[in-house]
């Protein structure tokens, strides 16, 4: 229960709500509590069992004496007419149960945003920690299982968590009004009802802790049908293309009918805790009427309180029978918030320095200096052997290898989406892991194989992210990357909405927008990763004149499989199998007749 108890520390973030939630509840227990003894009154004048008092008695604040007050009061009001006190205690009922009714009511206004409150801090929280967690995370954990988390199991700690919190508030208040009563009237009866009400709660106790090991299983199980909702969208033609439309169908079906059983198991046990409650319930009073009617029968209470006490044992079973609902609940939420837990206490492997070096700008160099990394544990896991690499400020390098040969990864490492594990990089002769990660990403650009867009206009996707940005300049950027002219022929020009992913776009029109997106971010360093091998000519001429003018007096790393785009590079550094095997510039290469020569031959 540590994670409940965690969730409702967000409840200070909502004071004022919660200090009136609490007096709205107090009073709702109050005017339930004074309900009760109301009944005895009514109760004696139906049947003519009332005892009249004709001397005012001696007040004190007790509940005797509030009562025998009444009682002399109401006395008064009989010897002058029976039918005017019975209206008179008829209308106190009516009072007491309208401001009852008033107070419940307002205790679910002012709570309705405080749990709203804290689903949407939660959710914040959940976004900002998804995004200033390291790359490595996400590359063990599928992106439809994080969605999962982010909406179903969020929706399911409302659901199941916080939409009982009036309960949970609320049910100890009245049940401690309705037994201060019970208690009044016979201790006897009470400690009877007791017995009942603990043997209740073993058998509801037992169903509970069966319930939240089911709805791990549910929340895992729905985490996989998103994965793979989400995978198929974004592969659709492929799965189009090769006609894999029953496979995949019959893979989601299999695990939609696994999370319909694992869901059927759990609403059985759910759903069994109303029925078990109301039997419980009616078995109690079974008991509580043959034990409390043999009291009277000896004389040891009289009638109308009697029958008080049931209506006080009623006041009790409604809010317990809540709360033995509430109890199941939250036992099937706190399975969804336990995976929601998992991303919130992940470890931030890749943090700030505790005394950042100040960087504004790259002065001389970036060296690596012997760099090793793996993506695993293991040696054999290692895709970076002994790395040493200087790159001078205004230079362009190029990566060129087969597929796995390290490239990326090199490039990954310069803005810490990763971290070295051997070695160290170097900018201006300091440690890259002394640089805050802002102020580090502040001076680079990266442009990627894939147009990184979002489903926003073509202005927010330029400017994205960056401030106190003019119009114009967002216009010189776009005409830079050769994108204004396409721009302009769009209905609403820079204010056209892309689409999904920029799904709206030609690829060679994608990769101009992000193209004028580093050029208006003007960066010292700038990372191109295979900026033009997914378009065709036509697209990657236009694209790779826009790279050119980006790369004007800039520090690049340009990773290229089509050796074409990177003759002109200053140094160009071969790699295979995570080493550098050759480095120079085109034509020395050529001469060396190595793996690039051969690179360039295979090409054409």
């Amino acid at each position: 229960m540590g994670s409940f108890w965690k969730l409702l520390g967000y409840l200070r973030n909502y004071k004022r709500q919660v200090i009136l939630n609490i007096v709205s509840n107090i009073l709702t227990a109050l005017f339930t509590a004074i309900s009760i003894p109301l009944m005895i009154p009514f109760l004696e004048l139906l049947f003519k069992q009332e005892e009249l008092i004709l001397e005012k008695p001696e007040f004190s604040y007790n509940l005797n004496s509030v009562l025998l007050t009444l009682k002399y009061h109401l006395s008064a009001v009989i010897i002058d007419s029976r039918e005017r006190a019975l209206l008179y205690v008829c209308l106190s009922i009516i009072l007491v149960f309208f401001l009852k009714n008033v107070f419940g009511y307002l205790s679910l206004f002012f709570m309705a945003p405080v749990r709203n409150g804290i689903i949407k801090d939660l959710r914040q929280q959940l976004f900002e920690k998804i995004l200033v967690l390291p790359v490595s995370y996400f590359s063990e954990q599928k992106k439809g299982d994080i969605m999962s988390r982010m909406t179903a199991d969020v929706q399911e700690v409302e659901w199941s968590i916080l939409n009982v919190l009036e309960v949970v508030f609320r049910a100890p208040l009245v049940i401690a009004g309705s037994l201060a009563f019970m208690l009044y009237q016979s201790t006897e009866l009470t400690l009877f009802v007791f017995a009942l009400i603990f043997f209740s709660g073993v058998i509801i106790g037992g169903l509970g802790k069966r319930l939240k090991r089911s709805s791990n299983e549910v929340q895992k199980k729905m985490g996989g049908l998103v994965s793979t909702t989400e995978e198929a969208l974004s592969g659709l033609r492929i799965i189009k293309g090769f006609n894999a439309e029953k496979f995949l169908s019959g893979k989601f079906e299999h695990d939609n009918d696994e999370y319909k059983n694992i869901l059927t198991r759990l609403l059985w046990r759910r759903d069994l805790a109303s029925p078990m409650s109301e039997f419980l319930g009616i078995t109690s009073v079974a008991a509580l009427l043959w034990y409390g009617s043999s009291l009277v029968f000896s004389g040891t209470m009289k009638a109308a309180p009697f029958l008080t006490f049931i209506i006080a044992f009623y006041y009790i079973l409604d809010p317990a029978k809540s709360f033995s609902k509430a109890f199941y609940n939250i036992q099937k939420g706190l399975g969804a918030l336990k995976r929601v837990e998992t991303i919130l206490q992940a470890e931030n492997t890749i943090q700030d320095p505790e005394h950042p070096k100040p960087i504004t700008s790259l002065k001389k160099e970036i060296i690596y200096r012997d760099v090793s990394f793996s993506y695993g544990n293991t040696k054999e896991s290692e895709v970076l052997h002994h790395i040493d690499l200087t790159i001078a400020k205004g230079r362009i390098i190029a990566l060129v290898g087969p597929s796995g040969a390290g490239k990326s990864t090199i490039a990954d490492l310069l803005p810490r989406f990763y971290d070295v594990e051997q070695g160290a990089i170097l900018i201006d002769g300091i440690n890259i892991k002394e640089y805050r990660l802002k102020d580090l990403r502040a001076l680079m650009g990266i442009v990627t194989q894939e147009a990184v867009l979002f489903n926003d206009t073509i202005y927010n996707n330029i400017v994205f992210g960056m401030e106190g940005i003019t119009r114009e300049q967002v216009k010189q950027a776009a005409i830079i990357a050769n994108a204004h002219d396409f721009i302009l022929e769009l209905d609403q020009g820079y204010d056209s909405n892309i689409g999904d992913r920029g799904n709206k776009l030609s690829g060679g029109q994608r990769q101009r927008i992000t193209i004028a997106r580093a050029i208006l971010k003007n960066p010292d360093i700038l990372i191109l990763d295979e900026a033009t091998s997914a378009l065709d000519s036509e697209s990657e001429q236009l694209v790779q004149q826009a790279l050119n003018n980006l790369m004007k007096n800039r520090t690049s790393i340009v990773i290229a499989h089509r050796l074409s785009t990177i003759r002109n590079a200053d140094e160009i550094i071969v790699l295979n199998r995570g080493n550098i095997v050759e480095r120079g510039t085109h034509e020395e290469l050529l001469e060396q007749g190595g793996d690039y020569a051969k690179l360039v031959l295979l090409q054409g």
